[in-house]
């Protein structure tokens, strides 16, 4: 049976509390992808285009540190990688986290959570750091309760 992880990026806490739910009806392992420096409320003011949230999505090739997470990915045959939707992809540091590691023949489902927007080209625009991973576009998982999770995770 392949061994899965569940890697999250959570600004607000609303994509923890979905990877827990992930991770707990799994029995998969789970990873926090937290920044270095902390995400404040005025930071993700996507309003301001001078917010470093919005600074980040304008420029792609910004890549916002990573805390140490000392997670060992080899262990793992795949990679459940979750995060909010930014402006209609996923925020720069989910680039950071595939970037660091070498994730050769996994395959990583995406999931995410938004507030209105869908994956858009989040597989397109993540795949060039993970260019040897597939990649697959999972579901949005919005306001889901413990049983939707639950069955999405059977389907995975």
């Amino acid at each position: 049976m392949a061994k899965k992880l569940v890697a999250y990026f959570s600004a607000s806490g609303t994509t923890k509390k979905t990877a827990e739910m992930i991770a707990e009806a799994g029995n998969f392992d789970l990873c926090e992808i937290a920044p270095k420096v902390p995400y404040t409320k005025a930071d993700l003011n996507w309003m301001d285009k001078k917010s470093r949230s919005s600074v980040e999505m304008a420029d792609k090739s910004i890549r916002p540190e990573i805390a140490d997470s000392n997670v060992d990915v080899s262990a793992y045959d795949e990679i459940i990688l979750g995060f909010p939707i930014w402006w209609y992809v996923a925020p720069t540091i989910v680039n950071t986290f595939l970037e660091k590691y070498d994730l050769s023949g996994k395959k990583i489902v995406l999931f995410a959570t938004s507030g209105g927007s869908g994956f858009g080209n989040t597989v397109s625009e993540l795949q060039p750091s993970a260019p040897n991973a597939q990649i697959v576009e999972g579901k949005l998982l919005n306001r889901m309760s413990k049983q939707e999770i639950s069955e999405w995770v059977k389907s995975l």
